[in-house]
């Protein structure tokens, strides 16, 4: 009885002796998992695709974008860049632009009758004037110099009022939207120029770089993403 008792209570001491090999085996593997991990890399998406992990050096080199998606392990979630407090001091990423700002569609259109309004009356008065001035034979050709001289003045007239110290259109300072750069601040007039130029390609074919903005997550329009800009409530500032 007294061996049988023996017995039990060593084998309950081997037992308890393998289990804790055992945790002590295991906890070293996870810890190092842990340890591998670096707060200091981001992953970042590319084409779609979490890629990575990137240091801030490597990041640099890649040129990455207030827009660009990117995540810490520290992170729940992907973030885009200017949402990341250290890579808005770093990059320069001076404005933190939130989704729910962004100029929506219905906005800009209002905002573009607008303007085709007041332009269209502007030089349709002007030109008015001219006709009446001169004689009925030249009457007609300066008529018909309205369509010329319409797309002509709205197109100067938004280069230079969204470069301007307002950002924004007549139109779009009454609907309360502007246009800025990826970082939200004010255009340059060589960057004004070429995003009314390269509206172009959001007319032609068939006004499908206007409908991107429906697919866009920052509402751009074929235009907005070729000339860096975005459009934005102006109650953001």
């Amino acid at each position: 009885m007294e061996c049988q008792v023996y017995l039990r209570s060593n084998l309950s001491f081997l037992i308890a002796d393998i289990f804790t090999l055992n945790l002590s085996t295991m906890e070293p593997s996870s810890i190092s998992t842990l340890q591998n991990t670096d707060p200091g890399k981001y992953l970042l998406v590319i084409d779609g695709k979490p890629q990575g992990p990137f240091t801030i050096g490597e990041l640099k080199e890649r040129h990455i974008k207030p827009g660009d998606f990117v995540r810490t392990p520290a992170m729940d979630d992907y973030k885009e860049a200017h949402e990341v407090a250290e890579l808005r001091e770093l990059f320069g990423f001076k404005t933190k632009l939130l989704v729910q700002y962004y100029g929506s569609f219905d906005q800009r259109l209002t905002a573009s009758v607008i303007d085709w309004f007041f332009v269209t009356t502007a030089c349709t008065i002007i030109t008015l004037v001219i006709a009446l001035l001169n004689s009925p034979e030249f009457r007609l050709p300066i008529a018909m110099s309205l369509l010329v001289t319409i797309p002509l003045t709205k197109l100067i007239y938004h280069i230079i009022m969204e470069c301007s110290v307002k950002q924004a259109t007549y139109g779009k300072q009454i609907i309360g939207i502007k246009v800025c750069d990826l970082n939200g601040a004010r255009i340059t007039p060589i960057r004004s120029v070429w995003r009314n130029v390269a509206k172009i390609f959001s007319v032609l074919p068939a006004f499908i770089g206007y409908i991107y903005s429906f697919f866009s997550q920052q509402q751009q329009c074929l235009h907005d993403m070729l000339a860096g800009t975005l459009v934005i409530k102006d109650r953001l500032f």
